[in-house]
């Protein structure tokens, strides 16, 4: 990974003059030929059907017909387009139903999260310790505090939630979309895998195979039912019911041992 997949190294200024659709005054001379919505929407298709290290000034340029130059006059570099584009991928997320319970919404959010970035694996290539500060971005922050908001956590809690959610969701994505990504790459699936795999197993001495007796029970209760070595989207779900379950012991009290003073 390079500098360039970082988000938030590109200029401040400018990046949010363009997230924000600030323009300047208005230049003499002809028409511009493109928009940087256009510029954008091309970089999205680029990177979700080649990958993030595919994205360049002159693919983009070629894309859209026009020289590699000509697009520095839109965006000045790679690193505020990637912003322009994580912002405008966050604006495909959407308000979840009215509910009253924060469990339903948090977990509407999270799912909606794992899909977009099945939709867009790139996302999952690029270093986020500076999000976009965009519109999309600070919608997608409020709807997922919003989720936390009154249900007895302290501010610092709130924040804190969001973000663990936010990182365990991109955790399990990133490894489903690399199992996904493992299986175009062998060309088998993994109950093919296990097929070509098993017989081979099946020679090893009856004394080797015995040293592991609960990788062997878990792993073949776990394989009959999901059909597969892994199951991404059950673990995934699993995981944040359990997550969930944590928060609500923390609001209810019920936490074993629970420290409601977050360290600094």
């Amino acid at each position: 990974m390079t500098y360039a997949d970082h988000t938030g190294t590109g200029d401040p200024r400018r990046t949010i003059e363009l997230l924000w659709g600030v323009r300047g005054k208005p230049r003499r001379g002809p028409k511009p030929k493109l928009t940087v919505e256009e510029i954008v929407t091309a970089a999205i298709g680029l990177a979700d059907s080649e990958g993030i290290a595919a994205l360049s000034v002159r693919r983009g340029a070629e894309q859209l017909g026009v020289s590699p130059m000509s697009l520095y006059t839109y965006i000045p570099s790679r690193a505020e387009l990637l912003d322009l584009m994580m912002d405008r991928v966050h604006g495909e997320l959407t308000d979840p139903p009215p509910s009253d319970e924060w469990r339903v919404t948090v977990t509407i959010l999270a799912e909606d999260a794992w899909e977009m970035y099945h939709r867009h694996p790139w996302l999952l290539q690029l270093t986020t310790g500076r999000l976009p500060l965009g519109p999309h971005t600070f919608a997608k922050h409020e709807r997922e505090l919003s989720a936390v908001d009154a249900i007895g956590l302290t501010d610092l809690e709130m924040d804190a939630v969001v973000a663990m959610v936010n990182g365990f969701v991109q955790g399990m994505a990133r490894g489903s979309v690399e199992s996904a990504g493992l299986v175009r790459r062998s060309g088998m699936t993994d109950v093919e895998w296990w097929n070509a795999s098993a017989p081979v197993l099946a020679e090893i001495p009856e004394a080797d195979a015995g040293l592991f007796p609960l990788a062997a029970r878990i792993g073949q209760s776990a394989g009959e039912a999901h059909g597969a070595a892994s199951a991404p989207l059950h673990t995934f779900r699993f995981g944040l019911a359990r997550i969930l379950d944590g928060v609500e012991q923390l609001v209810t009290g019920e936490a074993p041992g629970a420290d409601r003073e977050l360290p600094s």
